[in-house]
Protein backbone atom coordinates (compact mmCIF):
# COMPACT_ATOMS: atom_id res chain seq x y z
CA UNK A 1 0.00 0.00 0.00
CA UNK A 2 2.53 2.25 1.27
CA UNK A 3 4.57 1.50 -2.22
CA UNK A 4 1.68 2.47 -4.32
CA UNK A 5 1.01 5.92 -2.64
CA UNK A 6 4.82 6.48 -2.87
CA UNK A 7 4.54 5.64 -6.58
CA UNK A 8 1.86 8.15 -7.55
CA UNK A 9 3.67 11.24 -5.43
CA UNK A 10 6.80 10.43 -7.12
CA UNK A 11 5.76 12.49 -10.47
CA UNK A 12 4.28 15.08 -8.14
CA UNK A 13 7.83 15.19 -6.11
CA UNK A 14 9.40 15.28 -9.17
CA UNK A 15 7.71 18.12 -10.34
CA UNK A 16 8.12 20.35 -6.94
CA UNK A 17 11.45 22.22 -8.01
CA UNK A 18 10.32 23.37 -11.04
CA UNK A 19 7.12 24.25 -9.32
CA UNK A 20 8.52 26.46 -7.19
CA UNK A 21 11.12 28.29 -9.39
CA UNK A 22 7.69 29.03 -11.43
CA UNK A 23 6.50 30.43 -8.61
CA UNK A 24 9.34 32.25 -6.78
CA UNK A 25 11.47 32.89 -9.91
CA UNK A 26 8.82 34.16 -11.97
CA UNK A 27 5.30 34.65 -10.85
CA UNK A 28 7.18 36.14 -7.14
CA UNK A 29 9.58 38.13 -9.72
CA UNK A 30 6.01 39.58 -11.77
CA UNK A 31 4.17 41.11 -8.44
CA UNK A 32 7.43 42.01 -6.94
CA UNK A 33 8.34 44.34 -10.04
CA UNK A 34 4.45 45.62 -10.41
CA UNK A 35 4.69 46.20 -6.73
CA UNK A 36 8.04 48.34 -6.99
CA UNK A 37 6.64 49.98 -10.45
CA UNK A 38 3.72 51.47 -8.15
CA UNK A 39 5.99 53.30 -5.54
CA UNK A 40 9.00 56.34 -5.99
CA UNK A 41 11.69 53.73 -5.71
CA UNK A 42 15.22 55.10 -6.54
CA UNK A 43 18.31 53.24 -5.99
CA UNK A 44 16.75 51.34 -3.23
CA UNK A 45 13.23 49.59 -3.28
CA UNK A 46 10.91 51.88 -1.35
CA UNK A 47 7.29 51.66 0.38
CA UNK A 48 5.70 54.87 -0.86
CA UNK A 49 3.24 54.18 -3.22
CA UNK A 50 2.15 56.98 -5.80
CA UNK A 51 -0.50 54.77 -7.78
CA UNK A 52 0.31 54.96 -11.61
CA UNK A 53 2.52 57.76 -11.23
CA UNK A 54 5.42 56.09 -12.86
CA UNK A 55 3.62 54.92 -15.98
CA UNK A 56 2.72 58.52 -16.29
CA UNK A 57 6.10 59.61 -16.42
CA UNK A 58 6.97 56.37 -18.35
CA UNK A 59 4.44 57.17 -21.85
CA UNK A 60 5.42 61.00 -21.37
CA UNK A 61 9.10 59.92 -21.87
CA UNK A 62 10.34 60.76 -25.00
CA UNK A 63 12.91 58.05 -25.17
CA UNK A 64 10.46 55.47 -24.03
CA UNK A 65 7.88 55.82 -27.11
CA UNK A 66 10.81 56.42 -29.33
CA UNK A 67 11.76 52.31 -28.05
CA UNK A 68 8.27 51.49 -28.63
CA UNK A 69 8.58 53.02 -32.32
CA UNK A 70 11.38 51.24 -32.75
CA UNK A 71 9.91 48.08 -31.22
CA UNK A 72 7.26 48.09 -33.80
CA UNK A 73 9.07 48.51 -37.09
CA UNK A 74 11.54 46.07 -35.97
CA UNK A 75 8.79 43.46 -34.71
CA UNK A 76 6.53 43.65 -38.07
CA UNK A 77 9.61 43.62 -40.57
CA UNK A 78 11.25 40.62 -38.21
CA UNK A 79 8.41 38.42 -37.79
CA UNK A 80 7.63 38.46 -40.94
CA UNK A 81 10.42 38.35 -42.89
CA UNK A 82 11.08 35.32 -40.43
CA UNK A 83 7.84 33.44 -41.27
CA UNK A 84 8.85 33.98 -45.44
CA UNK A 85 12.42 32.45 -45.45
CA UNK A 86 11.62 30.38 -43.49
CA UNK A 87 8.93 29.15 -44.38
CA UNK A 88 10.82 29.45 -47.87
CA UNK A 89 14.07 27.04 -47.04
CA UNK A 90 11.85 24.92 -45.45
CA UNK A 91 10.11 24.10 -48.44
CA UNK A 92 13.19 23.80 -50.77
CA UNK A 93 14.50 21.24 -48.29
CA UNK A 94 11.38 19.34 -47.88
CA UNK A 95 12.23 18.81 -51.84
CA UNK A 96 14.48 15.74 -50.74
CA UNK A 97 17.66 17.94 -52.14
CA UNK A 98 21.20 16.81 -51.91
CA UNK A 99 22.74 17.08 -49.01
CA UNK A 100 19.55 17.57 -46.69
CA UNK A 101 21.38 17.07 -43.64
CA UNK A 102 24.03 19.49 -44.09
CA UNK A 103 21.82 22.72 -45.58
CA UNK A 104 19.90 21.82 -42.25
CA UNK A 105 22.77 22.35 -40.41
CA UNK A 106 23.94 25.20 -42.26
CA UNK A 107 20.43 27.01 -42.10
CA UNK A 108 19.78 26.39 -38.53
CA UNK A 109 23.77 27.14 -37.13
CA UNK A 110 23.27 31.01 -36.89
CA UNK A 111 20.54 29.97 -33.87
CA UNK A 112 23.16 28.36 -31.94
CA UNK A 113 24.95 31.72 -32.08
CA UNK A 114 24.59 34.46 -28.74
CA UNK A 115 22.82 37.70 -30.04
CA UNK A 116 26.45 39.28 -28.57
CA UNK A 117 28.07 37.28 -31.78
CA UNK A 118 26.10 38.13 -34.23
CA UNK A 119 25.48 41.57 -33.47
CA UNK A 120 29.60 42.17 -33.15
CA UNK A 121 30.27 39.90 -36.69
CA UNK A 122 27.39 41.83 -38.43
CA UNK A 123 28.30 45.40 -36.97
CA UNK A 124 31.85 44.77 -38.80
CA UNK A 125 29.53 43.86 -42.22
CA UNK A 126 27.40 46.55 -42.34
CA UNK A 127 30.18 49.56 -41.07
CA UNK A 128 31.00 51.84 -43.17
CA UNK A 129 33.97 51.67 -44.82
CA UNK A 130 34.40 47.71 -44.00
CA UNK A 131 32.14 44.70 -44.61
CA UNK A 132 29.85 44.91 -47.56
CA UNK A 133 30.71 48.63 -48.58
CA UNK A 134 34.71 47.52 -48.53
CA UNK A 135 34.08 44.74 -50.38
CA UNK A 136 31.88 45.77 -53.05
CA UNK A 137 34.40 48.65 -53.59
CA UNK A 138 36.66 46.17 -54.23
CA UNK A 139 34.47 45.04 -57.00
CA UNK A 140 35.43 48.08 -58.63
CA UNK A 141 32.42 50.29 -57.33
CA UNK A 142 34.25 52.70 -55.85
CA UNK A 143 31.37 55.15 -54.94
CA UNK A 144 29.30 52.55 -53.14
CA UNK A 145 28.38 53.55 -49.70
CA UNK A 146 26.53 51.37 -47.40
CA UNK A 147 25.99 53.51 -44.13
CA UNK A 148 22.68 52.05 -42.54
CA UNK A 149 24.50 51.51 -39.25
CA UNK A 150 25.40 55.12 -38.38
CA UNK A 151 22.30 56.39 -40.39
CA UNK A 152 19.75 57.15 -37.76
CA UNK A 153 16.68 56.67 -40.10
CA UNK A 154 18.02 53.17 -41.38
CA UNK A 155 20.22 52.24 -38.48
CA UNK A 156 16.93 49.94 -36.70
CA UNK A 157 16.79 48.30 -40.55
CA UNK A 158 19.98 46.51 -39.65
CA UNK A 159 19.29 45.16 -36.28
CA UNK A 160 16.60 43.20 -38.55
CA UNK A 161 18.83 41.83 -41.05
CA UNK A 162 21.17 40.80 -38.35
CA UNK A 163 17.87 38.84 -36.14
CA UNK A 164 16.59 37.42 -39.05
CA UNK A 165 19.95 36.19 -40.07
CA UNK A 166 20.00 34.49 -36.92
CA UNK A 167 16.56 33.43 -36.21
CA UNK A 168 15.32 32.17 -39.56
CA UNK A 169 17.13 29.14 -38.92
CA UNK A 170 14.78 27.83 -36.21
CA UNK A 171 11.40 29.25 -38.15
CA UNK A 172 13.09 26.66 -40.93
CA UNK A 173 13.48 23.93 -38.51
CA UNK A 174 9.98 23.87 -37.35
CA UNK A 175 8.19 24.62 -40.60
CA UNK A 176 10.11 21.82 -41.81
CA UNK A 177 9.08 19.36 -39.18
CA UNK A 178 5.34 20.46 -39.80
CA UNK A 179 5.57 19.86 -43.54
CA UNK A 180 6.99 16.89 -43.00
CA UNK A 181 3.76 15.78 -41.18
CA UNK A 182 1.60 16.53 -44.41
CA UNK A 183 0.23 13.35 -46.33
CA UNK A 184 2.83 13.29 -49.45
CA UNK A 185 -0.85 11.87 -51.40
CA UNK A 186 -2.00 15.47 -51.21
CA UNK A 187 0.73 16.67 -53.61
CA UNK A 188 0.19 13.61 -55.76
CA UNK A 189 -2.76 14.30 -56.15
CA UNK A 190 -2.62 18.04 -56.79
CA UNK A 191 0.10 17.50 -59.60
CA UNK A 192 -2.66 14.52 -60.85
CA UNK A 193 -5.17 17.78 -60.75
CA UNK A 194 -2.55 20.20 -62.51
CA UNK A 195 -2.56 22.36 -59.71
CA UNK A 196 0.50 24.44 -59.49
CA UNK A 197 2.84 24.06 -56.41
CA UNK A 198 2.29 27.33 -55.20
CA UNK A 199 -1.56 27.40 -54.89
CA UNK A 200 -0.97 24.21 -53.31
CA UNK A 201 1.16 25.20 -51.02
CA UNK A 202 -0.86 28.75 -50.37
CA UNK A 203 -4.22 27.10 -50.26
CA UNK A 204 -3.46 23.63 -48.93
CA UNK A 205 -0.72 23.02 -46.87
CA UNK A 206 -0.21 26.39 -44.88
CA UNK A 207 -3.82 26.07 -43.46
CA UNK A 208 -2.74 22.59 -42.55
CA UNK A 209 0.68 24.19 -40.82
CA UNK A 210 -1.81 26.15 -38.45
CA UNK A 211 -0.82 24.70 -35.14
CA UNK A 212 3.12 25.14 -36.67
CA UNK A 213 2.52 28.77 -37.50
CA UNK A 214 1.12 29.71 -34.42
CA UNK A 215 3.88 28.51 -32.14
CA UNK A 216 6.51 30.10 -34.36
CA UNK A 217 4.46 33.54 -34.06
CA UNK A 218 4.56 33.07 -30.33
CA UNK A 219 8.27 32.06 -29.99
CA UNK A 220 9.01 35.12 -33.02
CA UNK A 221 6.81 37.66 -31.00
CA UNK A 222 8.30 36.74 -27.20
CA UNK A 223 11.79 37.18 -29.04
CA UNK A 224 11.19 40.63 -30.13
CA UNK A 225 9.82 42.03 -26.54
CA UNK A 226 13.32 40.37 -25.11
CA UNK A 227 15.09 42.06 -28.04
CA UNK A 228 18.53 43.78 -26.41
CA UNK A 229 21.72 41.70 -27.11
CA UNK A 230 21.73 42.66 -30.41
CA UNK A 231 20.72 46.18 -30.66
CA UNK A 232 23.75 46.68 -27.19
CA UNK A 233 26.45 44.84 -29.32
CA UNK A 234 25.63 46.66 -33.05
CA UNK A 235 24.70 50.23 -32.17
CA UNK A 236 24.58 50.49 -28.44
CA UNK A 237 20.92 52.26 -29.23
CA UNK A 238 23.12 54.86 -31.13
CA UNK A 239 23.50 56.36 -33.08
CA UNK A 240 21.82 58.60 -30.51
CA UNK A 241 18.77 57.35 -29.17
CA UNK A 242 17.57 56.44 -33.06
CA UNK A 243 18.33 52.27 -32.34
CA UNK A 244 16.63 52.46 -28.87
CA UNK A 245 14.29 49.90 -27.78
CA UNK A 246 12.33 48.98 -24.63
CA UNK A 247 14.48 46.49 -22.94
CA UNK A 248 17.61 48.72 -23.27
CA UNK A 249 15.57 51.55 -21.81
CA UNK A 250 14.56 49.14 -18.95
CA UNK A 251 18.09 48.21 -18.29
CA UNK A 252 19.51 51.97 -18.54
CA UNK A 253 17.17 53.21 -16.35
CA UNK A 254 17.79 49.99 -13.71
CA UNK A 255 21.57 50.39 -13.70
CA UNK A 256 22.42 53.52 -14.96
CA UNK A 257 20.02 55.38 -14.01
CA UNK A 258 18.96 54.48 -10.58
CA UNK A 259 15.50 54.65 -11.39
CA UNK A 260 14.18 51.26 -10.03
CA UNK A 261 10.67 52.53 -10.29
CA UNK A 262 10.52 53.96 -13.68
CA UNK A 263 12.34 50.30 -14.66
CA UNK A 264 9.84 48.44 -13.21
CA UNK A 265 6.85 50.20 -14.90
CA UNK A 266 8.71 49.82 -18.15
CA UNK A 267 8.84 45.87 -17.22
CA UNK A 268 5.22 45.41 -16.59
CA UNK A 269 4.36 47.06 -20.25
CA UNK A 270 6.18 45.14 -21.92
CA UNK A 271 4.61 42.03 -19.64
CA UNK A 272 0.90 42.80 -21.00
CA UNK A 273 1.62 41.97 -24.38
CA UNK A 274 3.25 38.85 -23.73
CA UNK A 275 0.49 37.58 -21.50
CA UNK A 276 -2.39 38.87 -24.06
CA UNK A 277 -0.43 36.26 -26.90
CA UNK A 278 0.24 33.31 -24.13
CA UNK A 279 -3.40 33.67 -22.80
CA UNK A 280 -5.52 32.46 -25.94
CA UNK A 281 -2.72 30.23 -26.72
CA UNK A 282 -2.55 28.15 -23.40
CA UNK A 283 -6.61 28.63 -23.87
CA UNK A 284 -6.37 26.97 -27.44
CA UNK A 285 -4.13 24.44 -26.46
CA UNK A 286 -6.34 23.49 -23.18
CA UNK A 287 -9.88 23.21 -25.38
CA UNK A 288 -8.09 20.63 -28.00
CA UNK A 289 -6.61 18.70 -24.98
CA UNK A 290 -10.23 18.39 -23.50
CA UNK A 291 -11.72 17.32 -27.22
Amino acid sequence: MLARQANKLAPHIALLPMALTVLVAYIGAALWTFRTSLTSSRTFSSDNFIGFAQYARLFDNERWMLSLNNLAVYGALFIVACMVLGFLLAAFIDQNVTGEGFLRTVFLYPYAMSFIATGLVWQWMLAPGAGIESAVRQLGFANFTFDWLVDQEMVIYTVVIAAVWQASGLVMALMLAGLRGVDPEIYKAARLDGIPAWRVYLSIVLPMLGPTIATVFLLLCTAVVKLYDAVVAMTGGGPGTASEVPAKFIMDHLFLRSNIGLASAGAVTLLIPVLALLAPYAYARSRRSRA
